[in-house]
């Protein structure tokens, strides 16, 4: 997984992309305390962060994140 900051709230998540539609994010407690969007909402009903999800498109056409290559299943 990869470090990528949000461009609006500097908000650190760990990211993997496994195709062009699939994402994982791993949020730690402290960001989503952090995050602009999330701050004040119920965390239930938010269920992404649009900012957070841009940041992520713009490191992955920036070449800094890679869209993982693995074939197979998992065993």
């Amino acid at each position: 997984m990869e470090r990528v900051t949000c461009r609006i709230c500097a908000t650190c998540v760990l990211v993997e992309k496994f195709s062009p539609q699939h994402t994982s994010v791993q949020w730690s407690t402290g960001a989503v305390a952090a995050c602009a969007e999330f701050a004040g909402a119920d965390s239930a009903r938010v269920r992404t962060c649009v900012a957070l999800r841009d940041s992520i498109d713009a490191a992955v056409a920036g070449g800094l994140i890679d869209v993982s290559t693995r074939d197979g299943d998992v065993p």
